[in-house]
C-alpha cells in the first residue's frame, strides 16, 4: 500500500519557505505522495442562515496544480495527487492544459482525481451549471483523454467543441491517471467504465465494504477487474487515539485499498512542524 500525506490547506499559511519545508521533509521521509484538496471559494457562512458545508471564507486553500507545479519544482520524484480537483466548476481544456504543464514539469508525476464538488456558491462564482455537473464530468473526463494523447482534434460533444486545434506540450506518457472522488453509485459506474482509481471518504466500515463489493461487480461488466484500478482514502487525525488510527490503517488494508493518506487538517497543529511530526508518526504506524 502507497502511503501519501495530505497537505494542510488549512493551515499551511503564506510562508513560501514553510511550504517548501513540509513538502521536502513528506519526500524525505519516504512518502509516496502529496495529496491536496481543493476549493476555489469560501462562502461567507454568516450570510447564508444555516450553512453546513465543511469550510467557509475564513479557511485558506491554494489552487492545487498551480501548488503542484511550485512544489514539483522542490522535489525530485514524489507524486502529486489532487484530491479532488472539483472538475465541472472549471472549462476543460484549460485544466487539460494546466494538468499537461504540471506533469510535463515534474516529469510525470501528477494523478488527477476529480470530483463534481458540493458547493452552489462556487459553480455560481465559475459561471459553471450546478445542476448537471455530474453528466458533464463524463463528457469532460473523455475530451481530457483526448486532448492529452492526440496533437490535433476535432471534437462535437453535447458541451465542448474543438476545432483541429490541440495543446502543445503534451504531458510526457500521452496520459495522466484519472481518479474519481465519492461514493454514490453514479460515481462507482464512472469508475468502472473510465477510471484509473476511485477515492472513497469515510471509514473502511461495512457500507465501504459493500461499495467496493458493487464496484467490483460494475468493473466485471465493463470487462476489467478489480485489481485493473487504485483504491485510496485518508485517515483524518482529529479526534482519533493511536488505537483507532491502527485500526482504520487495518481496515483499509483488509478492504484491499493501494493507497492510503494521512490528513492532519484542522487538528490544532503548527506548521510545518507539528504536522511534520504527526505524519512521521503515521508513516511508522502504516509501514509495521
Amino acid at each position: 500500500m502507497r502511503i501519501g500525506a495530505v497537505f494542510p490547506q488549512t493551515e499551511s499559511g503564506t510562508d513560501p519557505g514553510a511550504i517548501k519545508d513540509y513538502a521536502q521533509s513528506v519526500e524525505s521521509l519516504g512518502f509516496d505522495h502529496i495529496l491536496a484538496f481543493d476549493h476555489v471559494l469560501g462562502a461567507n457562512a454568516a450570510s447564508r442562515p444555516g450553512w453546513s458545508g465543511a469550510y467557509r471564507h475564513t479557511d485558506s486553500f491554494y489552487e492545487p496544480l498551480v501548488l503542484f507545479g511550485h512544489i514539483a519544482g522542490m522535489t525530485q520524484k514524489i507524486e502529486l495527487a489532487t484530491g479532488i480537483i472539483i472538475l465541472p466548476q472549471r472549462q476543460t481544456t484549460l485544466v487539460a492544459k494546466q494538468a499537461a504543464t504540471v506533469d510535463l514539469l515534474s516529469g510525470g508525476r501528477l494523478r488527477l482525481g476529480i470530483g463534481i464538488g458540493w458547493n452552489p456558491v462556487e459553480y455560481e462564482a465559475l459561471g459553471e451549471d450546478f445542476s448537471n455537473r455530474g453528466k458533464r464530468s463524463e463528457e469532460q473526463i473523455e475530451l481530457l483523454k483526448a486532448l492529452w494523447s492526440e496533437e490535433l482534434l476535432t471534437y462535437q460533444g453535447r458541451y465542448h467543441k474543438i476545432t483541429d486545434a490541440g495543446l502543445n506540450p503534451l504531458p510526457p506518457g500521452k496520459s495522466i491517471p484519472i481518479w474519481f472522488g465519492g461514493t454514490s453509485d453514479p460515481v462507482l459506474r464512472r469508475v468502472a467504465a473510465i477510471g484509473d482509481g476511485w477515492m472513497p471518504v469515510g471509514r473502511p466500515d461495512d457500507s465501504r465494504k459493500e461499495m467496493i463489493e458493487k464496484l467490483t461487480g460494475y468493473l466485471e461488466k465493463a470487462r476489467r477487474s478489480i485489481t485493473d484500478i487504485g483504491i485510496e482514502s485518508w485517515i483524518t487525525l482529529n479526534g482519533l487515539s493511536d488505537s483507532d488510527v491502527e485500526e482504520e490503517i487495518a481496515g483499509w488494508k483488509r478492504l484491499g485499498a493501494t493507497h492510503l493518506s494521512v490528513n492532519t487538517m484542522n487538528s490544532g497543529m503548527k506548521f510545518p512542524g507539528d504536522h511534520i511530526k504527526a505524519i512521521e508518526k503515521f508513516l511508522k504506524m502504516a509501514k509495521s
